[in-house]
């Protein structure tokens, strides 16, 4: 297996940080199931159980792959056009996280090469691990995934996989600050060596970029009030850790809009963490130079967990499936056909077997297209 970089190199066995305090006594009133226990899927609480692979013990690390079956099926196609096995084909995963996806794809395809993106060290190391008995068919790139066309060492691929948003490990890892369920320092990086944290959103952003950053990243709607609230707190003391904010959206939320529509605090979270990660910038940029990198026949899955994210897809996947053929013209011109055809009938969803294996399948989105030609 190859380990590169295309930005700082990965910190390797990092100390592992606990949360630091339950959540307030209010905030525990309302929101019952936050604790600051640790998850028993953690990756740092104890040895993880261990699963079969080729007659060897491996870890299992806690991690589903969402829709895993659905990704083979829709890119397997384009990976064995040439050969049955995958020989010569190249699949990026672009958001590798704990390498379920990829682990698939290499199991099932013994010629299929498989390279790998992750901003996070803590996601390349585990997933070197999962994938280390793959050897040299698997390639990790250390890098946000608009960093795709310098992570690649091909002029074109047959496959790419984006699956969007926070992982399973980040959201698990509680010192990560993902989480509104325990207390925790107000991080969200997914990359950890990156300037910009949520406490320095929260504790330095003026009222009108707060209020546009809830209202834009979190579609919050009570995004003025949020923030008004923020800066008048900040004034007296900065925000620290994540139960502070949760503490602040209870008392700042009215209590009906508390009851419906999920966590009061969930909005909020995403917001923070998108504009922390530059999630949505780095989608826009990401997407075309994917489409570029594909080889003809190749194919192109992402899955999105919110509707920001998804909008982005299904713009640039219209765009990407419509003919280049001048308006009013009343026949397609030669050359000017559409470069992609779509996979799917809009988005698919997770069903219900689906979800109630994996729970945290049951917001996303799916979308597929394949590049025209041989």
């Amino acid at each position: 297996m190859k380990l590169c970089a295309t930005s700082s190199s990965p910190a390797v066995g990092r100390h592992v940080a606990r949360a630091s305090r339950p959540l307030p006594e209010p905030a525990l009133a309302y929101f019952p199931n936050a604790r600051s226990a640790i998850s028993d899927r953690d990756l740092g609480a104890g040895a993880p159980p261990h699963r079969l692979f080729r007659g060897v013990a491996m870890p299992d690390y806690g991690h589903v792959p969402v829709l895993l079956q659905r990704c083979v099926e829709l890119l397997t196609p384009a990976l064995t056009r040439e050969h049955a096995d995958g020989a010569g084909a190249v699949l990026v995963d672009a958001t590798l996280g704990a390498g379920g996806h990829a682990e698939r794809f290499l199991s099932e395809l013994s010629g299929l090469r498989v390279i790998g993106l992750d901003r996070d060290p803590d996601a390349l190391r585990i997933a070197g691990q999962r994938l280390a008995p793959f050897g040299d068919r698997v390639r990790l790139v250390r890098t946000r995934y608009d960093g795709i066309t310098e992570a690649l060492d091909v002029p074109a691929v047959q496959g790419i996989l984006f699956d969007l948003g926070v992982s399973s490990m980040q959201l698990d890892r509680t010192e990560r600050g993902f989480s509104y369920s325990a207390d925790a320092p107000l991080d969200m990086r997914m990359d950890p060596d990156a300037p910009l944290t949520a406490s320095d959103v929260l504790n330095t952003y003026d009222e009108k970029t707060l209020t546009r950053v809830l209202r834009d990243f979190g579609e919050e709607r009570y995004a003025s009030r949020i923030a008004r609230q923020i800066v008048r707190r900040r004034a007296q003391r900065p925000f620290r850790t994540t139960g502070e904010l949760v503490q602040l959206l209870y008392d700042v939320i009215p209590a009906p809009a508390r009851r419906t529509g999920g966590h009061p605090a969930k909005r909020t979270f995403q917001a923070l963490r998108i504009a922390v990660n530059s999630e949505l910038e780095s989608l826009r940029e990401a997407l075309p130079a994917a489409l570029a990198a594909l080889a003809p026949g190749g194919r192109i899955v992402v899955m999105a967990y919110q509707s920001l994210e998804d909008r982005i897809v299904k713009n640039q996947f219209a765009a990407a499936t419509a003919s280049r053929t001048p308006p009013g013209l009343p026949i397609e011109l030669p050359g000017h056909e559409p470069e992609f055809v779509a996979l799917t009938r809009g988005a698919e969803r997770a069903d219900a077997q689906e979800i109630k294996r994996n729970p945290r399948s049951a917001p996303v989105r799916l979308r597929a297209l394949e590049k025209v030609g041989r």
